[in-house]
């Protein structure tokens, strides 16, 4: 069935009107049930007898309708390949990786403790100062062991001029052994070794009467960080009993708790790529232990003994976190490590195990 020429009409039957067919696209001679597209070589049924106004518009729609339904599925496809990748990745980067989010800062913490009482005279810290090892943190009023030490040194130089006198009776007694009973030289004798434990004891009183009055003066055991630090001058210090605390500063160590699931990719000795939540750089860190045992409750025991067990489980098993210990490789001078802080740890697999890699990788452990 050839088309008409563009000047020519299109009539779908002896009653209709005719329409004007256009230079790309005319009617043919059809049936009052069909309508036909000649320039588009498309043929498209229609229920009315008559074609509707809007018909060169679909006739336009359905020469494109092939290429423009091959574009919507390719892009479906690749949207539903990309949703498997990024699940698959989600999946290695948050199930099988040893990662965790649950990364906390510790440090090891002195605490500071008189070993004698007395009246605080002088604070020169303040809190959250750097101290080095050896400056005095505070001191105590030494007036009463400065007034021991006095006594005891008295004691001691009375208990040497007591030595002295009976050492030399003693010789002069062993010179006359033939007019002095032996009995009297040997009492002479015994004094003489009295004096001397004498002696000794009051130097010992003097050794401990300056150690006490050298203990007034507390100072920093390592170099750290004074922390609330709550003691004034005036106070008094109780022998034994805390009054400040000093942070560490070369011992911060950061502990993971990853789940039990994930501990078999992690050796003592890995290393571990840690970001804290404050700071951008990613710090080098090595694990040093992990821990062999956490709080069971079933094992407290009650009031006879006995062990308290739980009288329901849970279906749904949640896995236990295990604590990992990293020690810091490196620590930039930006970066400020505060006990307390939390961060985000990525330990190396062991030797054998599939080491997950990629920016999308890195950035789901930084997102998540």
């Amino acid at each position: 069935m050839s088309s008409p020429s563009p000047a020519s009409t299109c009539r779908p039957s002896s009653s209709t009107p005719a329409w004007p067919c256009r230079s790309t696209w005319a009617f043919a001679s059809c049936s009052p049930a069909a309508e036909c597209c000649a320039g588009c070589g498309i043929r498209a049924c229609s229920s009315s007898p008559y074609p509707s106004a809007s018909f060169p518009f679909w006739c336009s729609m359905s020469e494109r309708s092939f290429p423009a339904k091959l574009l919507r599925a390719g892009f479906t496809l690749a949207m539903a390949v990309a949703a498997g990748l990024l699940v698959s990745a989600l999946w290695s980067a948050y199930v099988v990786a040893p990662w965790t989010r649950d990364g906390r800062v510790s440090a090891q913490i002195v605490h500071i403790a008189p070993e004698v009482p007395g009246t605080v005279a002088e604070v020169p810290v303040t809190d959250d100062q750097y101290v080095k090892q050896g400056d005095v943190l505070y001191r105590i009023d030494s007036a009463s062991f400065a007034l021991a030490l006095a006594q005891a040194e008295a004691q001691w130089a009375a208990a040497d001029v007591s030595l002295r006198q009976k050492t030399e009776e003693a010789r002069r007694r062993r010179g006359l052994e033939r007019l002095v009973p032996a009995e009297e030289i040997q009492r002479a004798n015994q004094a003489v070794a009295i004096a001397q434990a004498e002696l000794r004891s009051a130097q010992v009183a003097v050794d401990r009467a300056k150690l006490d009055l050298a203990r007034t003066v507390l100072r920093a055991p390592t170099d750290g960080y004074v922390t609330h630090l709550r003691l004034n001058k005036g106070d008094y210090a109780v022998a034994g009993q805390p009054n400040i605390a000093l942070i560490d500063a070369r011992s911060f160590w950061i502990t993971g708790y990853f789940e039990e699931t994930k501990l078999h990719g992690i050796q003592p000795g890995a290393a571990a790529r840690i970001r804290l939540m404050g700071f951008d750089p990613v710090l080098p860190g090595r694990v040093a232990s992990i821990g062999r045992g956490i709080t069971d409750s079933n094992q407290q025991a009650d009031a006879q003994g006995l062990p308290s067990v739980e009288p329901s489980f849970s279906w749904v098993r949640l896995a236990q976190r295990i604590p990992v210990r990293i020690e810091f490789e490196h620590v930039p001078q930006d970066v400020v490590l505060a006990a307390g802080m939390t961060g985000s740890i990525e330990v190396t697999p062991s030797a054998g195990a599939p080491v997950l890699q990629g920016r999308l990788i890195s950035l789901l452990h930084r997102w998540m």
